[in-house]
This record gives C-alpha cells, sequence and structure tokens, in this order.
C-alpha cells in the first residue's frame, strides 16, 4: 500500500496485521481521488472510522490543509501515527480516538465545518448505524454546505442518503461501493 500521489507519493503506509482493517485499496482509493479532482487542494479533512488513515493521509498528500482521523482503537491510531510521520504529514494532521458515534454526539469542537469527509465504516457495521453517523454530520453542520462526504461500503449494503444531500457520483469495484453526496446549499433544491 502506497501514496498515490502529492507530496508523499510513493511512500509505503502500513496497515495493523491481521483483518481487523480493511484498508481502501490503491486501485479503490485512485478512482475516489480521481472523481474528487481538485475539491481536495485546501479543504478540511474528517476521516471517519480511520483505520490506517489511507484516504486522509492521500488527501493530506494532495494538498488538503488539515485533516482528522477518528479511529476507536488506540492500537490502530497508533499505526496512523506512524503512517503520517512516515510521510511528513503529522503537523496538519490530528488523530482522535474514539468511537465515531461518540465523536458526533460530544460535537467535533471543531468552529468550522469540514470540505470532505471520508466515511469508511467496517462492512460488518450495519446500515442503520452508517445512516445514523450520515444524519449526525448533516444535523450537527459537520459537513459543510457544498462539502463532499465519500462513502464506502460493500456493494451488497442497501443505499444510504440524507434528505439535505445531492447524490453527486457512485461506483462500484469488486465488492467496495463508493458514493459521493454533496450537502446542498440553503435554499438549494
Amino acid at each position: 500500500m502506497r501514496v498515490i500521489a502529492g507530496s508523499a507519493k510513493g511512500r509505503k503506509l502500513r496497515a495493523p496485521k491481521g483483518r481487523i482493517v480493511r484498508p481502501t485499496a490503491d486501485r479503490v482509493r485512485e478512482a475516489v481521488f480521481s472523481m474528487l479532482g481538485r475539491r481536495v487542494e485546501g479543504a478540511a479533512v474528517l476521516d471517519l472510522y480511520a483505520g490506517a488513515g489511507t484516504l486522509g493521509v492521500e488527501a493530506l498528500s494532495r494538498g488538503a490543509r488539515r485533516a482528522v482521523f477518528v479511529e476507536r482503537s488506540a492500537h490502530i491510531a497508533h499505526v496512523l501515527r506512524q503512517n503520517l510521520e512516515r510521510c511528513d504529514l503529522r503537523e496538519n494532521a490530528e488523530i482522535v480516538v474514539a468511537k465515531v458515534v461518540e465523536y458526533l454526539s460530544r460535537g467535533s469542537g471543531e468552529t468550522s465545518a469540514f470540505d470532505l469527509i471520508f466515511l469508511d465504516p467496517p462492512y460488518r457495521i450495519a446500515d442503520t448505524e452508517v445512516e445514523g453517523v450520515l444524519k449526525g454530520l448533516v444535523e450537527r453542520g459537520i459537513l459543510a454546505e457544498g462539502g463532499l462526504l465519500v462513502i464506502e461500503r460493500s456493494k451488497s449494503s442497501t443505499a444510504i442518503a440524507a434528505a439535505s444531500l445531492i447524490a453527486r457520483n457512485a461506483k462500484t469495484y469488486g465488492d467496495t461501493r463508493i458514493a459521493i453526496f454533496e450537502k446542498r446549499a440553503v435554499g438549494e433544491r
């Protein structure tokens, strides 16, 4: 697993041993960032269910101004920290060790919303929990108006959407389905 483009291009990323983490495959990550295009540059990024941090690290490498990673396991967060250091991206990153639902319920502590949010929960997590997280992101204003939300799920998962999000793109790669949504601006239909 390597960073695909940007300042850390070609640097190796570690993943914890075993099957506890399912890092986004290079091919899928490349497709996601191709779909996002220049929207990554200068963006404030939130990487939920961060795992080894492959999506957020790639975003920082491609010019995101900052990234917050939320990962519930301290052990996995340690691997994420090593990946950020290996890529010289630690300065613009914050790692929060907490369950995503807890992070959202206590408030992000952020004064501004995120321009780009990656939501890549383990496939075993129920669609109802993912829908609850999505609802929390929208209702609490954590996703900025005009911001993008990238959801990575198993292709067998049910379709997920929220009333104030517009579907922008969706593709399937093997067992992985990527869906990109944009938050509507106030008054936009």
